[in-house]
């Protein structure tokens, strides 16, 4: 472990424990809008994906399907 992990004691943390503490600190980064950037490259794939969108907005996955299909290539590793 990092000798900041150690200092700040989490290395002294359960993996749930410390899983709970990267949502933690990815929800606090994104609640302050504007502070991260975008490369050039995240930002020409995000247009990609929007147009792609816009321009065939049925062809979509459920939420519920893509969760059963990552459940089960999770399952057969």
């Amino acid at each position: 472990m990092s000798s900041k992990m150690r200092l700040l004691g989490i290395d002294h943390l359960s993996i749930d424990e410390r899983i709970d503490l990267v949502h933690e600190i990815w929800d606090s980064i994104a609640a302050e809008p504007g502070v991260t950037h975008l490369t050039t490259t995240q930002r020409q794939e995000i247009e990609r994906r929007l147009a792609e969108h816009e321009a065939d907005p049925e062809d979509t996955v459920s939420w519920e399907e893509v969760e059963s299909q990552a459940l089960e290539r999770f399952r057969h590793e």
